[in-house]
């Protein structure tokens, strides 16, 4: 095991210090002296004495990485998935070469939305065929500013020696406070403040202000939703809030290991019982898919999406998704066959 030029500094002086505390009055004076000592040493210096530079790759190539045929990151030249810990004992340079080429899959994902799946990243969504919320990103963080709070003794009229001499005190205090917050928490480098994105707080905000400005407002006559995971508890909260709305504009919804819980989101019996038919639930099990799957909430169909990964089930279920929702939209468009048909869906649950 190899130890550092910095750790060894810092061991030394801890071991100084500890055998200074063990002697008498007399040895104040050392005391003070090492203290003085210690807030003279920048320990962010010391940390990347031994730190590489942190300029990394600005390609997935320069990385070494590539997406293979099964779009899985592996390594070019070992065939092995992505590892964190490309150097030992350096987390923060593992942590910013991990971000580093996060921005670059970010960018690549985007790519693929825009050039496979025909999508278009636009600011203002509107008009399109396809909407991709995105309930997740709910907050910035930005470096939270320092503010520096006069005291009441502070004056204009103070004499300038007094005011250098505080301001000296007061910038060795800040030193040393810097010192042991950067030792007790090394991968700290700024104070951060989330700022929350108005009227997107939360993925239940986001999912009500697509809906207000975008949704309700299109000319669509036939909307599907497809709801994975939390995003499911989304659409409950979203009913509760837009029942009316929903049950005019909303044709069908496919929810995909959905969380929500009717009972816990406290829904009305009519949004349950619109639920029961118009939604369905593709839940992880290892079952084939479409199989029936018991439920303990009388809120809307389950049924197996083939997998037991709860991240495939929206991918697995896709077919099944795809048929429900041009299943719903006939109904809906023949006049004399909708409340026959989704009764009669209603009826071959019940049986299952």
């Amino acid at each position: 095991m190899s130890i550092s030029l910095s750790s060894l500094i810092l061991l030394t002086i801890w071991i100084s210090m500890a055998q200074i505390q063990q002697g008498g009055p007399d040895e104040k004076e050392k005391t003070t002296a090492l203290k003085d000592l210690l807030s003279r040493i920048d320990l962010d210096e010391l940390m990347k004495k031994d730190e590489p530079p942190l300029d990394f790759p600005d390609t997935l190539e320069g990385f070494e990485y590539a997406f293979n045929e099964k779009g899985q990151l592996r390594h070019i030249k070992t065939g092995e998935p992505f590892v964190f810990n490309y150097r030992e004992d350096l987390h923060r340079w593992n942590q910013k070469r991990y971000e580093a080429l996060g921005e670059i899959i970010t960018k690549y994902v985007y790519e693929l939305l825009e050039k496979d799946c025909n999508l278009k990243k636009i600011s203002i969504p509107e008009g399109y065929g396809v909407i991709v919320l995105n309930p997740n990103e709910n907050y910035i963080e930005v470096e939270k500013p320092r503010i520096h709070v006069q005291s009441s003794s502070e004056s204009a009229d103070e004499p300038a020696e007094k005011r250098e001499r505080k301001d000296k005190v007061s910038k060795e205090t800040k030193k040393r406070r810097d010192f042991y917050e950067k030792y007790r928490n090394p991968q700290r480098e700024k104070e951060m403040m989330q700022l929350y994105i108005r009227e997107n707080g939360s993925p239940e905000e986001h999912a009500l202000y697509v809906w207000d400005h975008f949704i309700a407002q299109s000319a669509a006559e036939n909307v599907f939703f497809v709801a994975h995971s939390y995003g499911g508890l989304a659409f409950v909260e979203l009913m509760i809030q837009r029942e009316a709305d929903v049950k005019s504009k909303v044709t069908a919804v496919a929810l995909t290991d959905s969380v929500h819980n009717v009972w816990h989101q406290e829904a009305g019996k009519t949004i349950r019982e619109w639920m029961r038919e118009n939604c369905c639930n593709w839940v992880s099990s290892s079952e084939p898919l479409d199989t029936s799957v018991e439920s303990m909430l009388p809120d809307c169909p389950r049924v197996s999406a083939g997998t037991d990964r709860h991240e495939l089930t929206s991918w697995k279920s896709f077919p099944s998704i795809f048929k429900f929702f041009t299943e719903a939209s006939e109904a809906k468009t023949n006049s004399l066959k909708p409340a026959l048909t989704r009764r009669s869906h209603r009826v071959k649950h019940e049986e299952l």
